[in-house]
């Protein structure tokens, strides 16, 4: 029998597909901007701003069985506690996003690695034939150095399109080469 792809349970982390009850938690994460050091204006404004991502997430669970999981500390006296959310969503149908979004508190202790470490085969699983990608700007060193990590490789370097600071580049990382129109949808 196959295992389902949420809850998982990783050695430190509960990943479950989101739902209603984490909005509130989410949206503090997506506003911190903390979180988003290295891509200011990725930072949430709004709840809507966090429904519409979480509502991309839910697309990609009800048509593509995998999307991105809230991961939560499993054990001890953090039992619970909101670490991030990451995994392997459907994009544009043509390739699995590989995201990571971890709070402050929690970067540094290899748990975007335990998400991955979970996506990767899930997205495989799912649908082998399609690519994991990782898409990045290049002065976030963690993020970087998570994918090369995970095993994926630097497929393409070039301008963030739409970024507002005109010296962004943007890296795409993934498992296996990538078609052109595979790389426009993350690119473009």
């Amino acid at each position: 029998m196959t295992p389902p792809l949420s809850p998982v349970e990783t050695p430190r982390l509960r990943l479950t597909r989101p739902g209603p009850d984490d909005l509130a938690e989410l949206f503090a994460l997506h506003a911190d901007p903390d979180s988003w050091r290295h891509l200011p204006t990725g930072r949430h404004r709004t709840r809507e701003d966090t429904e519409q991502l979480l509502a991309g997430y839910e697309r990609s669970w009800a048509e593509h069985g995998l999307g991105a999981w809230v991961a939560r500390r499993r054990e001890g006296p953090e039992a619970g506690a909101l670490v991030g959310i990451g995994g392997c969503s459907m994009r544009d149908d043509v390739g699995w996003n590989l995201y990571y979004r971890l709070a402050p508190a929690y970067r540094g202790r290899g748990l975007a690695q335990e998400i991955i470490a979970a996506a990767l085969p899930a997205a495989r699983r799912v649908r082998p034939e399609l690519p994991v990608v990782a898409y990045l700007v290049e002065h976030n060193t963690g993020s970087k150095a998570a994918a090369e990590r995970a095993g994926l490789v630097l497929r393409w370097r070039g301008p963030d399109a739409g970024n507002p600071d005109p010296d962004a580049v943007r890296l795409v990382y993934a498992d296996r080469e990538l078609a052109p129109a595979v790389l426009e949808s993350f690119t473009g």
